[in-house]
């Protein structure tokens, strides 16, 4: 689909956080000033294709759109060749939008319209959208422990619903604006385990892992609450945000950012990343990509060998996996402390007050990302033989077909001969 396996993800989380404190990670990282120098810094190391977020908020001022905030990314991906799939809500929202009102998904629609025909207007294809960034993750953060705006407390599923039936609403207006578009329906993929000494809570950990994870998936698909309209078109392409944080026992008690702290390294009971991957594959059927991956300080290199290895497995094997997101690509500070710079991206800025004064490159996770380049050879021979499956499935539904209409038209004269005897008799 893309111009690169790997992607780049560029961090683009906006809202309120925990303190009410309005946060924008495109400004906070000058990706805003320095977007035509981060996009030639990409595609120079082989980066082809990006994620790249629209900002609600400031495109969208009481229903009426103004794109002017997004005319520097569309340049820059055209003039440095670079793919995108636009992130339409990442978290953030314009202040007068009430998610749990039923006029939520009418005006994110019309919003989600309203992009499609600018994108289809001014970018030749692929078109692909994220209609709604981490469901899951937010109706935890923002819906459950009130970490995000709308601060709320014990109303994660009632949240999850508004994001999902939205979610459903901004497909719909995508395709109506936009008929080829491409969607990549982005949520973590998790797995928790029963703590040693509680064996009891082995039956939450199995409803966790086999359910609510894949919950978000399942309403667009339409598996749950199928009244919202969901639909396996309406899933298309499954993207699963992976993290070293991402397996943990159940029950840990989480610290005041709502990260619970992750099984070891060496812990046993950790999943290969190809076991949860072909999971999903199972379940849906559908292309999956790896939508956000990374890891902090010394470790970034190490990561993305492990998940290199973890993509040859896949792609050896025949999973239908598209691509990577470096995610994110450039090195963050937190949403609820911004004096605090987590070091996770393959550039860091080097003076935080600063983080268009220029960028420090992670050495380590360059080396391990040039050392897989291999993978992009492996992915083109695995999509030339997916290709070649479907032509020849082409061919034998064509042959069938043509033997069906001669064996219709035989069909037809005999019927019709059997007539004319009849008459003459």
């Amino acid at each position: 689909m893309f111009r690169s396996f790997f992607l780049a993800g560029f961090e683009g989380s906006t809202g309120y956080n925990r303190r009410g404190e309005w946060f924008d990670h495109v400004v906070a990282t000058g990706h805003d000033v320095m977007v035509d120098q981060d996009y030639r810094d990409i595609a120079s190391i082989g980066l082809h294709a990006a994620r790249e977020t629209v900002r609600w908020p400031l495109v969208d001022k009481g229903g009426r759109h103004d794109f002017s905030s997004v005319e520097p990314f569309v340049e820059a991906a055209k003039r440095h060749r670079v793919d995108v799939i636009w992130d339409l809500f990442h978290y953030g929202f314009p202040d007068d939008v009430d998610l749990w009102s039923s006029s939520f998904p009418r005006r994110f629609a019309d919003y989600c319209y309203a992009f499609a025909r600018y994108v289809a207007t001014h970018m030749e294809g692929p078109h692909v959208f994220t209609p709604i960034n981490e469901p899951s993750f937010m109706s935890y953060a923002a819906g459950d422990k009130g970490l995000f705006a709308p601060h709320a407390t014990g109303r994660g599923i009632e949240l999850k619903v508004a994001l999902a039936r939205a979610a459903i609403a901004g497909i719909d207006a995508i395709r109506a604006a936009c008929p080829k578009a491409r969607f990549v329906n982005v949520d973590p993929l998790c797995s928790v385990v029963a703590p040693p000494d509680r064996p009891d809570l082995a039956a939450e950990a199995h409803h966790f892992n086999e359910g609510l994870v894949f919950q978000a998936w399942d309403i667009l698909c339409g598996r749950q609450f199928p009244e919202l309209g969901g639909s396996p078109e309406h899933l298309d392409i499954v993207g699963v945000n992976y993290y070293w944080t991402n397996q943990w026992e159940l029950h840990c008690c989480a610290n005041e950012h709502g990260i619970i702290p992750p099984l070891a390294d060496d812990d046993p009971r950790r999943l290969p990343l190809t076991d949860l991957i072909w999971k999903v594959c199972k379940r849906y059927g559908r292309e999956v990509m790896i939508t956000e991956t990374s890891h902090i300080g010394d470790n970034r290199g190490p990561w993305l060998h492990e998940v290199t290895r973890a993509c040859e497995t896949l792609l050896s094997e025949g999973a239908a996996l598209l691509g990577v997101c470096l995610y994110p690509i450039l090195g963050m500070p937190e949403w609820h402390d911004r004096s605090v710079w987590t070091p996770m991206g393959l550039w860091d800025p080097l003076c935080h007050h600063d983080p268009c004064a220029g960028r420090l490159v992670c050495e380590p996770m360059l080396d391990a990302l040039r050392s897989a380049q291999e993978l992009e050879a492996l992915h083109r021979k695995a999509k030339h033989s997916e290709a070649s499956v479907r032509w020849l499935r082409s061919r034998k539904a064509d042959t069938r077909a043509r033997l069906d209409l001669q064996i219709s038209r035989r069909d037809h004269e005999r019927i019709d001969l059997d007539r004319r005897r009849g008459r003459r008799s």
